[in-house]
């Protein structure tokens, strides 16, 4: 299985973020996975990266000519994919991710996950995606997509598509069990 992270180039505040950042690498390692992500040699993203690869499981990053320099690409993947733009690297790890996990992380992180989550209920792709709810990282934006069910802009099946949890059992049981919901379908307006 090809597991997908969206994670900080940064470290964060907190050292829970780190340690959060190393058990996914270790769940993703231990399992025998493959990781898929950025390609970046700091932050949360070089923490991942470094400890799969400790266990002698592939790492794939995908990063952008562009950013190579910027984000010190790390040199000791088992594969780095070089893409012209970010929409390119984007498309590229979705495509090639069966699951996609959010860390931690700033704008860049927040807009990958929302994009897979946007395109998996359209019917783009039929993978789960989980934020992983690092000491609550993640409670504002659960509460924001839980309030989208409340003005029926979110049906309650989408939102049960996506999960929020720091519980690794939880996350395996999530994707073990994830079964996609039929593409979301449009209400016309209702004239008299």
């Amino acid at each position: 299985m090809k597991i997908a992270v969206y994670c900080g180039s940064a470290f964060g505040a907190k050292k829970i973020y780190q340690e959060s950042a190393e058990k996914i690498g270790n769940w993703i390692g231990e399992n025998e996975y493959t990781l898929v992500y950025g390609g970046g040699n700091v932050g949360l993203m070089g923490v991942v990266a470094d400890t799969v690869l400790s266990h002698g499981a592939a790492a794939y990053g995908v990063m952008p000519t562009f950013l190579e320099k910027r984000e010190i690409a790390h040199r000791g993947l088992t594969r780095l994919i070089q893409t012209k733009d970010m929409y390119e690297r984007k498309k590229t790890m979705m495509e090639l991710a069966d699951a996609y996990i959010a860390l931690p992380g700033g704008p860049g992180t927040l807009e990958e996950i929302s994009e897979v989550i946007s395109l998996g209920r359209i019917g783009v792709h039929k993978n789960p995606c989980i934020l992983y709810n690092v000491d609550g990282y993640y409670e504002p934006l659960r509460s924001f997509f839980d309030e989208m069910v409340t003005a029926d802009f979110l049906t309650e099946a989408a939102r049960e598509q996506f999960l929020f949890s720091d519980s690794l059992p939880e996350i395996e049981d999530f994707i073990a069990n994830f079964k996609p919901n039929k593409p979301k379908t449009y209400q016309k307006r209702k004239t008299d």
